[in-house]
């Protein structure tokens, strides 16, 4: 099937060379187009630069933006100061149907503001996530990743069930394992979030729940999906890609500190270059933002145009394996099951109203 992507080409600290030279990239691997949205005369320019192809090229459609949202900005500039920007316009096309699947690598609040207020959460989602795959021994979904710094144990039951369709639809897994992330192991520890948190997720008979998990069980395969607050989870990923950094550079200072060990090196440098693969998240491509109407990719502001491919291959898997009409009969499946007050859109009222 044609899969159609729309991107915010001004977001991230390499825009718009490595988001249009990573568009470049990915346009062989599937059929449809790309359509940027930006600066024309500079997304023209890094097209020219890459020196992109004319059969890649006629598949580029680039509209023009007069602002970009900047790192600096507030995260609500992106549907009140800054209508015109790139990224406003770009999620906007997105929820007129313009396209299928939205990839920016831009301010990462504001592309959360926007996308819920514009494109818009699925009926029954109280929250959007922002979710990561940690390059662990086997890859593992992490949930929420910043989006929503206080949440409720619905909202994680909610991520769970999120979670849980996205690794089955993207990575094959038949019955991910759910955790909990905590400071023990047993049901009463923790805030009162994750002790009532875990009587939920253990209700649920939708969920493989396989109890708390701890911070030193994340990198060993312990569970599949790791649902957590968005304050919690963006300093434990934001720790353990520090950690990868920091371990690879102690394993290149072992290989070159020496002349045996230089030697040691040109022998096994595939192994360690495999190795650093491992560690890199770019491999995975973007984040998604999980119960939106439409799949909004976030790809990592720092992105080359690697990591921008792949964040756009994950979107046209997104879109191909339809991630979110899954999500949406999940919920609305869960939900026949439960008595009490259906879930309602709570889409950034307490963030929204601090704010006015």
């Amino acid at each position: 099937m044609a899969c159609h992507i729309i991107m915010d080409a001004m977001g991230g600290d390499h825009a718009p060379g490595a988001i249009v030279q990573g568009a470049v990239q990915a346009l062989p691997a599937f059929e449809g187009t790309v359509t940027m949205y930006g600066m024309e005369d500079a997304i023209r320019k890094a097209l020219d630069d890459c020196d992109a192809p004319q059969d890649i090229r006629a598949r580029i459609q680039i509209r023009a933006a007069e602002q970009v949202i900047t790192m600096e900005d507030d995260p609500v500039d992106v549907v009140r100061k800054k209508k015109q920007s790139s990224m406003t316009l770009a999620l906007k096309a997105l929820a007129n149907g313009e396209g299928d699947a939205f990839v920016g690598a831009g301010n990462t609040g504001a592309m959360f503001m926007g996308a819920s207020m514009i494109v818009r959460p699925l009926h029954g989602i109280r929250r959007a996530a922002l979710a990561t795959i940690l390059p662990m021994e086997h890859p593992l979904l992490m949930l929420d990743c910043g989006a929503n710094v206080t949440v409720t144990p619905q909202h994680l039951v909610q991520f769970a069930q999120m979670g849980t369709v996205y690794m089955q639809e993207l990575f094959d897994i038949s019955t991910p394992r759910v955790g909990l992330l905590n400071n023990g192991a047993e049901a009463h520890k923790g805030t009162p979030l994750q002790v009532e948190a875990y009587q939920q997720l253990q209700q649920s008979a939708a969920l493989h729940f396989v109890g708390n998990v701890e911070g030193n069980e994340i990198p060993f395969g312990r569970c599949d999906v790791l649902v957590t607050d968005g304050f919690t989870g963006n300093v434990t990923l934001k720790f353990a890609e520090g950690m990868g950094r920091f371990l690879m550079r102690q394993v290149k200072g072992l290989f070159l500190s020496n002349v045996m060990t230089k030697l040691s090196f040109l022998l096994f440098r595939r192994n360690l270059y495999a190795l650093k693969s491992k560690f890199n998240a770019s491999e995975y491509g973007g984040s998604p933002f999980l119960g939106l109407s439409k799949p909004v990719i976030k790809a990592h502001g720092s992105s080359d145009a690697y990591a921008v491919k792949n964040a756009i291959l994950q979107a046209v898997a997104y879109v191909e394996k339809d991630v979110t009409a899954r999500i949406a009969a999940g919920i609305a499946q869960e939900q026949q099951t439960q008595s009490g007050q259906s879930p309602v859109n709570e889409t950034l009222k307490d963030e929204t109203a601090h704010r006015e």
